[in-house]
C-alpha cells in the first residue's frame, strides 16, 4: 500500500501537475494540503477521472485538505481537529481507508513569531498531541500525513542557523514536534534514511530548489501497528523542479499490509 502526501500549494492552478503525478505514481493514498479553493471548486470530477475518489474540506483562498483513495471510496471518520470549536481553518481530516485510519493534516505555519499566529500554531500542536494519544490508545493502524510546517533537526533543514528565529523551526515547535513522537510515532522517511539530508519542500526565491536549499517538513507518522509494515519511504523530488509546480513535493511510503501487527 503506498500513501503519499502532498502540499499541492492551489489545487485549482496545480491540478495538470497533480493529474501527471497522480498517474505516474498511482499512489493508493494521496493527502493533499492547501487546496486554497472553497468547497465546490474542489476538482472532483478530474480527480475521479484519474481513477481516485476523495473527501476534501475547502476553504477560500487559504488553508484545505483532501484524502484521495485509488480505486476505493475512503470512508470518512472526521472532520476537523478537536479540542476548539470556535476553530474554523480547514486543517484535519480522517479517512479510514483498506484496513488504515489514515489523518491528513495541515499544522499551521506560525509566522511571524512570536506573534498571535505563532500561539495559534502552538495551541494547534497541542490540540494534535492530545488527539493522536488518543488515536494510539485505539489501537487502530494511523497514519499521520501532512504538512506539519515543523523542522524536527538541524538534518532536516539546509542551513540551520539561518532557520533558529522561524516559527517552523523554532525550539518551542522542536518540542512539541518531539513529544509527538514520544508517544510512539515512527518518523518513516527518517526511519529509512537515518542519516541523508532529504528535504520535501524548497522556496520559490534565490534558486533554493536549484541550490538544493531545502526543508523536511513533510511527513508521515506511523502507529507502533504499522511501523513494522515500512518497507519503503522517499520523496518525488523531480516533481519540485517541473513547469509551475508547488514548492513541496510528494512524499510516500510503501506498506506490506501482511505484516501489520494486530
Amino acid at each position: 500500500m503506498r500513501i503519499a502526501t502532498f502540499n499541492v500549494n492551489g489545487i485549482g492552478s496545480r491540478l495538470p501537475a497533480l493529474l501527471q503525478w497522480l498517474e505516474e505514481t498511482q499512489p493508493d493514498v494521496a493527502c493533499l494540503q492547501e487546496l486554497k479553493a472553497p468547497q465546490e471548486k474542489f476538482p472532483e470530477a478530474a480527480i475521479n477521472e484519474a481513477g481516485y475518489q476523495a473527501l476534501w474540506i475547502g476553504q477560500k483562498s487559504w488553508n484545505g485538505v483532501a484524502i484521495l483513495a485509488r480505486g476505493t471510496a475512503p470512508v470518512e471518520v472526521r472532520r476537523g481537529l478537536p479540542g476548539d470549536d470556535a476553530d474554523e481553518q480547514s486543517r484535519y481530516l480522517e479517512a479510514a481507508i483498506g484496513g488504515v485510519l489514515v489523518a491528513c493534516l495541515y499544522l499551521p505555519n506560525g509566522n511571524p513569531s512570536p506573534g498571535p499566529k505563532f500561539d495559534y500554531k502552538l495551541a494547534w500542536f497541542e490540540r494534535l498531541i492530545t488527539h493522536a494519544q488518543g488515536l494510539l490508545a485505539s489501537g487502530a493502524p494511523v497514519v499521520l500525513a501532512g504538512d506539519f510546517n515543523a523542522i524536527p533537526t538541524e538534518l532536516d533543514v539546509y542551513k540551520p542557523e539561518r532557520w533558529v528565529t522561524d516559527a517552523l523551526f523554532r525550539p518551542e515547535t522542536r518540542e512539541a514536534f518531539h513529544r509527538l513522537m514520544a508517544q510512539g510515532w515512527t518518523d518513516s522517511l527518517r526511519s529509512m534514511h537515518p542519516d541523508e539530508r532529504i528535504f520535501t519542500f524548497w522556496d520559490y526565491f534565490r534558486d533554493a530548489y536549484g541550490r538544493d536549499a531545502g526543508l523536511r517538513i513533510d511527513h508521515l507518522l506511523l502507529s507502533p501497528m504499522l511501523a513494522g509494515a515500512l518497507t519503503a519511504a522517499n520523496v518525488d523530488r523531480d516533481v519540485r523542479g517541473r513547469e509551475k509546480p508547488s514548492d513541496h513535493a510528494p512524499t510516500w511510503i510503501e506498506l506490506d499490509m501482511k505484516k501489520v501487527t494486530r
